[in-house]
């Protein structure tokens, strides 16, 4: 297989994300990637019988042996009030963060 993440092609997604890497990184990052891609690409390759649901279990897992779903609630933090007053700024309970500068991309 040829490497999908050429040099030139890593160096271009680099820049886009605007990051600086030393070399040794940029190549560290890019030969982990390609091998990643390459996982993915043998994954896909493995044969699935027609009509196998997408979330199936390779262990049964019968309900009887399953511990029952709780109740999803919603509940305060005790130490909320603690963790808001270490903060510059807060408005009605939320943080309140700085304006982040950034420039329009044309």
């Amino acid at each position: 297989m040829a490497e999908p993440i050429s040099p030139d092609l890593f160096n271009h997604l680099v820049e886009l994300a605007a990051l600086e890497l030393s070399a040794e990184d940029a190549e560290y990052l890019r030969d982990q990637m390609n091998k990643q891609l390459k996982s993915i690409e043998e994954l896909a390759a493995i044969p699935i019988p027609e009509g196998t649901p997408s979330a199936a279990h390779g262990v049964p897992f019968p309900a009887e042996l399953r511990a029952p779903l709780r109740k999803d609630t919603q509940v305060q933090a005790p130490e909320a009030a603690d963790i808001q007053a270490g903060a510059p700024q807060t408005s009605d309970g939320y943080f309140v963060v700085p304006e982040i500068p950034h420039e329009d991309l044309d």
